[in-house]
């Protein structure tokens, strides 16, 4: 069970029904769509699409750079780039390295230590270049602040060409060089990975071959973490096409080892199977492993490399759990913000023990590992945390930093850092209010058990692929009940079934060794994601619990009842039963929605979602209310026979739900004039029948409330529903058995035939049954 808070965004129904009739979609794909910002026919068609591109000419620097470039290939200069040790420095280092190759260039590279020589470009490094002979430096995923270290290498007498991503100095210095950025060059993408830039540089060079660097564009800009919006999300659609037939050995040698078949490689393929393997060799041992596996046309040193780069992989978890489980002792969990130190960490694993703890916390966290007199610090934030800029508000405490908003590093001296921990720490508590702490759970859509199959899942498909500002789907199953758990995994994890709605689906939980008590009864709100599984050659949905929350559902409001029991049961009875409310007409088919039998939870919690007032309209809306309370709520509920008395009580709800079938033909009418929701099944028809015996078959109810008026008096008709009782009095009152609510003496016994109204009452009870029953006939 989860302690994250829902955030639903409002679907209003109009928008989500267009696009479902426009786009030939489900309603949970409109759902989703609607939330995420493209309710426009337009929008949502762009981007199920996935299309967008834009010309080269439209990224600033672009030209100059590569005019820069041209010149001295012709002129035969060696050339170096400069990358970085991470996935997008590796593999935008390595389309470079090949676009520059395949125009017959002098072209070397060179990748820094991460424990050597630290992020980016360094001074050392430019006097090692230029000794060397280089006379172009090209940057690749870094550059964009190394304002002196670019004078340096231009005074040293190199030409210096700047491709990055990453934010720039605050102060506003850009190196004095061609620069490809796509901020600073006001490209119509600005979220481009490093990988991208140095994509649209080799297109720029060399337009006919550098679409063959599209399986590394997709794999380092999933890795990098970049928005997947815009022209990332084409570039990363178009990547895994490629990355799934790439011929590159390293590529294809990878995949094999990390047990990836080619043939469903996807976002989650990229971030959890290949990317980790070659970050590993950057943060553990040699970064130009991963450099060189991604350039080598020879299988076996290819072969060979990437046994080295899964070891290096296994070799990081294991530092990994040691220094995680080192730092959550040391974690104070009434702090704002974390700044954990420790002796021995490795700098190339900190990152993801920040980004665990970030998550396991829910507050920005920094790790430094301390060696000599200075630490290595790597950072990770939550959402509603500026970590650059809770960087930039401790700065006199550091020695230099860098990063963006989500992820940064720095470097502090061994006795500053109580000092930059402190400054940190009160920056955050400034910043942050209680409500940040708590984790968000996002939801995309709402559904009903009856929809969470095959066809769902193929649908979000569209929505690929996953990862930074579209995340994978969340869907709300409200009111779920989870059932018939059992262990898998070691019991690490669960596999259970999930029932809702009648339907049943599927679910595993990883990470969860066993489901809290009371998920079998309904109280429970569950988001899980929806994927298609293969096992055994058969494939079938399968639900991935994301969160799972006690049920926290608004208030019902009860319409159209007296809550005074004793005044409407006197109302009843001044009512004749021969009078009929309404007659039966066809509804508009455009304004009814039937959801008969796939339950009410789902399609009433999205419409209450919708932002839309709801009225719900049952048998009994008083034995409903106690019903749903606890587990749904946020709109009002009326019965059948009040919205008859008084049918302007809808008035004011664009959405009437049909909990329980109408109560007899002309209750039919009562629900025309708005938006429709027909939502009963088989136990909803017995329920109402059940009601149906209870108002009209008097016999049992009458003997017990003449006992109890003439034992207890008024009292007494507090024992029955105000309708029953209303009813029960007028039929004693025709019987002279009541004179207001006075019982009167009588030794003559009265045959209930002698009372008009009881004959009534009998005669609607038939009309009424098999009206339910012509009714269960349409349903089925």
């Amino acid at each position: 069970m989860s302690d994250a808070r829902l955030q639903i965004p409002l679907a209003p129904y109009g928008e989500v029904v267009a696009l479902s009739r426009e786009l030939g979609c489900s309603d949970a794909l409109a759902q989703v769509l609607v939330r995420r910002g493209f309710g426009d026919l337009d929008a949502a068609r762009s981007w199920l699409a996935g299309e967008e591109a834009h010309p080269l000419e439209a990224f600033g620097g672009l030209a100059e750079a590569v005019d820069v470039v041209r010149a001295h290939v012709s002129a035969g200069s060696r050339i170096v780039v400069h990358g970085d040790y991470d996935v997008d420095g590796v593999s935008s280092t390595a389309i470079l390295v090949r676009a520059l190759r395949s125009l017959g260039a002098d072209v070397g590279w060179y990748l820094p230590s991460r424990t050597e020589d630290g992020y980016g470009l360094s001074l050392a490094t430019v006097d090692r270049l230029a000794a060397q002979g280089c006379q172009l430096l090209i940057t690749a995923d870094c550059g964009i602040t190394a304002v002196g270290e670019v004078a340096a290498a231009r005074a040293a007498g190199m030409a210096v060409v700047v491709t990055d991503h990453h934010t720039p100095r605050a102060d506003g210095s850009l190196p004095d060089c061609p620069i490809v950025h796509p901020r600073v060059g006001g490209y119509p993408c600005p979220e481009l990975c490093a990988t991208g830039v140095a994509y649209l540089v080799a297109r720029a060079l060399d337009p006919e071959s550098a679409d063959v660097d599209l399986d590394l564009v997709a794999l380092a800009t999933v890795a990098d973490c970049v928005p997947l919006i815009g022209e990332n999300r084409r570039l990363v659609r178009e990547g895994l096409r490629a990355l799934a037939a790439t011929q590159r050995v390293g590529l294809r040698a990878l995949m094999a080892v990390a047990k990836a078949d080619p043939g469903a490689v996807d976002a989650r393929t990229c971030g959890f199977r290949l990317a980790p393997r070659i970050n590993a060799a950057g943060r553990l041992s040699r970064a130009d492993a991963g450099l060189e596996l991604l350039l080598t046309e020879d299988p076996d040193r290819a072969k060979a490399i990437a046994e080295e780069l899964d070891q290096a992989n296994s070799e990081r978890r294991h530092v990994e759990q040691r220094i995680l489980f080192e730092a959550e002792g040391m974690v104070d969990p009434e702090a704002p913000a974390l700044v954990l130190a420790g002796e021995g960490w490795h700098p190339g694993v900190i990152g993801i023990v920040a980004s665990r703890l970030a998550e396991r916390h829910c507050r920005p966290v920094v790790m430094v590992a301390l060696d000599g007199d200075e630490g290595v610090g790597s950072g990770r934030s939550i959402p509603a945390f500026d970590l650059l800029g809770g960087l930039d508000a401790a700065a006199a405490h550091l020695v230099r930093h860098g990063g963006h908003r989500a992820a940064a590093g720095c470097t502090v001296r061994r006795e500053d850092v109580d000092a930059f921990r402190e400054a940190f720490v009160a920056h955050a508590g400034s910043v942050l209010t209680e409500e940040d702490y708590v984790p968000v759970e996002r939801v995309d859509a709402i559904v009903s058990g009856d929809e969470l199959g095959v066809d769902l899942a193929e649908e979000l498909e569209r929505l690929a692929p996953f990862g930074q500002e579209n995340p994978e789907v969340s869907l709300l199953v409200p009111a779920a009940r989870l059932i018939d758990a059992r262990p898998m995994g070691e019991g690490k994890h669960i596999r259970f079934t999930v029932e809702a709605g009648g339907a049943r689906a599927r679910a595993v939980a990883f990470g969860v060794p066993r489901l809290p008590e009371g998920a079998d009864e309904g109280c429970f709100d569950a988001t899980f994601g929806l994927e298609l599984n293969e096992w055994n050659g058969v494939v079938e949905p399968r639900l991935v619990l994301r969160k799972l929350l006690p049920c926290a559902p608004g208030p019902i409001e009860l319409a159209g009842e007296i809550e005074d029991h004793l005044g409407e049961a006197v109302r009843e009875a001044a009512l004749d039963p021969r009078s009929a409310f309404g007659s039966h007409t066809d509804p508009n088919p455009d304004h009814v929605r039937d959801r008969r039998g796939a339950g009410i939870a789902g399609t009433l919690a999205a419409l209450v979602a919708t932002g839309e007032p709801v009225l719900v309209v049952a048998a009994d809306a008083r034995a409903r209310r106690r019903a749903l309370e606890g587990r749904l709520g946020g709109f009002a509920i009326v019965s059948y026979a009040a919205l008859a008395r008084d049918p302007e009580i809808a008035r004011p709800y664009p959405h009437v739900v049909a909990l329980d079938p109408p109560m007899e033909a002309a209750h039919e009418s009562l629900l025309h004039g708005r938006m429709t929701h027909l939502c009963w099944g088989e136990p909803e028809l017995a329920f109402a029948e059940r009601i149906h015996a209870r108002d009209l078959d008097l016999r049992p109810a009458l003997a017990a409330l003449y006992r109890g008026l003439r034992d207890r008096g008024e009292s007494a008709l507090a024992d029955a529903p105000p309708i029953v009782a209303g009813r029960c009095i007028r039929v004693l009152r025709e019987l002279g058995l009541l004179d207001d609510l006075e019982v009167v003496d009588s030794a003559t016994k009265r045959d209930l035939g002698e009372s008009p109204s009881y004959g009534a009452y009998r005669d609607r009870l038939e009309a009424r049954s098999q009206w339910l029953r012509s009714a269960t006939a349409k349903a089925a």
